[in-house]
């Protein structure tokens, strides 16, 4: 047999052991009994004391501010999430106070503005919002509706609307397209705005001899995209053709 052949023999050989001898280390003992982890873990984490109460407990004894936040657009934000771990203020109310936040940059990290939010989600420029004043001064945190309805998309759509600054289609108005009620200012969830819904609309523009100025491109609407809806290739917030 070639010597290396026999070489290699043994270093697969010693490779082996120290798997195995790791394996014994450093792999727990209740790997793999119940699945692809370490099933004693579960039995640590139950061990583990309770922080946080469920906001049920906290309705227990705060039902006003909890009914006020239940038909607010605070609903699905649990109490603990902004006044952090309760157990211990459930167990002992009178010694152990949770925290109340109202510094002006906690709210920020759910509104401040971020384009990766989802559309509609109210964000706000910290920087330019009412600067050094604590958000608390005009918003309930139990309630938070605006005191002031907002008068422009941007305070919602902040994100569209950066977008459509810098297009061709920034000199239109958001109403041009979108049929807003001024109720979605008020609810934006409960009455949504309309968009168009066929390709006629921006052919009233755009189609060849539509009433409009002459910088606007036209195009033969019989023939242009076919069957497909105008926004399935061009952004309507920034429509420039590819």
């Amino acid at each position: 047999m070639p010597q290396q052949v026999t070489r290699l023999g043994i270093a697969f050989a010693v490779l082996a052991i120290v798997f195995v001898a790791v394996r014994q280390t450093l792999v727990p003992d209740t790997f793999g009994d119940a699945g692809h982890y370490r099933a004693a873990a579960v039995d640590s984490i139950e061990a583990q004391p309770l922080k946080y109460a469920g906001h049920e407990a906290c309705t227990m004894c705060h039902r006003p501010i909890a009914d006020k936040r239940s038909a607010s657009n605070h609903s699905g934000v649990s109490c603990e999430v902004c006044h952090g771990p309760a157990a211990e203020h459930v167990a002992a109310p009178g010694n152990v106070r949770p925290r109340a936040p109202r510094e002006r940059g906690f709210c920020p990290l759910c509104h401040g503005y971020n384009a990766s939010r989802p559309s509609g989600f109210p964000q706000i420029d910290p920087v330019a919002h009412n600067p050094t004043v604590p958000c608390m001064t005009c918003h309930d945190p139990h309630a938070p509706e605006p005191p002031v309805i907002p008068g422009e998309c941007r305070a919602c759509h902040g994100q569209i609307a950066s977008t459509k600054a810098v297009s061709h289609h920034a000199v239109l108005p958001c109403l041009t397209c979108h049929d807003a009620p001024e109720e979605h200012k008020a609810t934006p969830r409960a009455v949504r705005p309309g968009k168009p819904s066929s390709r006629d609309f921006c052919g009233g523009c755009h189609a060849e001899g539509a009433d409009s100025p002459p910088h606007i491109p036209g195009v033969d609407m019989a023939t242009h995209g076919e069957d497909y809806l105008c926004w399935q290739c061009h952004y309507p917030h920034h429509p420039e053709a590819e």
